[in-house]
């Protein structure tokens, strides 16, 4: 089955798709079993090698370049070569509106002074955030994936900071029982 794919990327992120000497380009095509043209104008297309006996190879492809596109570091982006990982966009301009200011406004929340919201929601869902232009980006794994899309959509909704956080809290407590559960 071909698989044969175009995304639109930002100008500013056709580098670290690239890499240094084309490394990461390279290490995206070697490990999917897939080619990726790059074209300056900011297009990148996605296309699976006829040799290739997993498809599925090159839609890990398309969600590794679409998670460098929006603001992962290529490390960050390579965990989406795991079966059970996930990247999710989280449409800021669909929740808010264009206006530039609320867009600052609910960016800012998410983040948090000096990054505190996203680093305490990564470590309590043990997933990790992106916020870039007008969309967030979370990569990981349920359940820790939903409750990090629940944390930032209470607050792109206003929700206190604090309610967030109880709600980080008890769903760490629901995650460390299933954990428990699965080894007794």
């Amino acid at each position: 089955m071909l698989f044969h794919e175009t995304i639109r990327v930002p100008a500013d992120r056709i580098g670290v798709i690239v890499g240094r000497n084309g490394r990461v380009k390279k290490k995206i095509e070697r490990l999917t079993n897939s080619s990726l043209d790059v074209n300056s104008e900011g297009y990148v297309t996605i296309t699976n090698r006829e040799d290739s006996d997993d498809p599925i190879l090159a839609w890990k492809a398309r969600d590794i370049v679409r998670a460098m596109a929006r603001g992962f570091s290529p490390r960050n982006a390579f965990e989406l070569l795991d079966d059970y990982t996930r990247l999710l966009l989280i449409s800021l301009r669909q929740a808010v509106g264009s206006s530039p200011s609320q867009l600052k406004r609910v960016a800012g929340r998410i983040i948090g002074e000096n990054g505190r919201s996203r680093k305490v929601i990564e470590q309590i869902t043990e997933t990790k955030i992106c916020v870039y232009g007008r969309t967030v980006g979370i990569i990981g794994r349920d359940p820790g994936l939903d409750y990090a899309q629940r944390a930032v959509n209470m607050l792109i909704d206003g929700a206190p900071h604090g309610a967030v956080y109880s709600y980080l809290e008890k769903m760490r407590r629901e995650m460390n029982r299933m954990r428990a559960q699965l080894w007794e």
